[in-house]
């Protein structure tokens, strides 16, 4: 069983401006009237500045706040979609603590992704074209992230 089915943990939310991390009341934490049972789904705001904060999910670990370029990098990870969400049962997986990394794994997904795209071969005509739909998607996604970089 995953570590997050023994107990109730709180999403962490990061505020790249003032390189502070909060954890966020979940409905299973309150009984808060008006709220529909979902005390998290409205925008987290930075206490301190105001500005948006970053879902970075359960399995992160923040940096010192002295620790400015790895605040940067995380500022970079989470706008071309990287966060530490997990189910809990394996962690995130890997998440690159480099630009010249990132673009590189990003770059090793394309290739595995267009593997993929070379196997297609074996489907009929209809499953071929729903998973080269798929597989195209994914391929356009990570381009546009490498283009972010």
């Amino acid at each position: 069983m995953c570590r997050y089915g023994y107990s109730v943990y709180k999403p962490h939310y990061a505020c790249f401006k003032c390189r502070k991390t909060f954890k966020r009341r979940i409905s299973d934490d309150c009984s808060c009237s008006g709220t529909g049972g979902h005390a998290h789904a409205k925008l987290a705001r930075c206490p301190d500045c105001g500005e948006l904060m970053a879902d970075m999910g359960m399995d992160f670990e923040a940096p010192g706040k002295g620790k400015i370029k790895a605040w940067e990098h995380l500022r970079l990870l989470y706008s071309v979609g990287m966060a530490y969400h997990s189910c809990g049962c394996s962690g995130p997986g890997y998440v690159p603590n480099t630009k010249e990394g990132m673009i590189s794994h990003l770059n090793g997904l394309i290739t595995i992704y267009n593997g993929e795209l070379q196997q297609l071969r074996q489907e009929s005509n209809k499953e071929r074209e729903e998973a080269k739909g798929y597989w195209m998607g994914k391929i356009k996604l990570l381009e546009q992230r490498i283009s972010l970089l």
